[in-house]
């Protein structure tokens, strides 16, 4: 991991960056199942799944997010803080053998009247599989430190 400090005055709209992939593996839905607690059949069935649209296993949707954040945290900023995610959307299924990447773009950037020295940044984070099609999107909102 790289760290980097990285002001709320240093980013910019528009800029970004693309994460390497990652192949997503029956251990990864057995290991989720596990952690989350969601045995649903959609997950886990398979004989269930084929009476269903897509005919095999839905990678859990929050396993999905996880994975495609945790592409992306490959640098550490000591002045920037998650501030929690917005907005959401799990837009593709992502199945077994699948591969996923990330994209994360700053799209806004506002003041925090209520905190001084503050701002906070919004990175929209989409997460692809390689077909192209977008699987999931979301919005990261960072607390930022100010310049001294």
């Amino acid at each position: 991991m790289l760290e980097q400090i990285k002001y709320y005055e240093d980013y910019e709209i528009g800029e970004g960056r693309k994460t390497v992939g990652r192949t997503i593996t029956e251990t990864d839905f057995v290991v989720h199942a596990g952690h989350s607690g969601d045995f649903f059949p959609h997950h886990l069935d398979e004989e269930f799944c084929k009476t269903l649209p897509f005919g095999k296993r839905i990678a859990h949707g929050t396993m999905v997010f996880t994975i495609g954040v945790g592409l992306t945290a490959t640098i550490i900023n000591p002045v920037a803080f998650s501030y929690g995610y917005d907005r959401m959307r799990f837009v593709k299924p992502v199945f077994i053998g699948d591969t996923i990447t990330s994209k994360v773009e700053i799209i806004a950037k506002e003041v925090m009247e209520k905190r001084p020295g503050y701002g906070r940044v919004t990175e929209r984070l989409s997460v692809t599989k390689q077909t192209g099609e977008t699987a999931l999107v979301a919005d990261h909102i960072y607390m930022v430190e100010m310049k001294p």
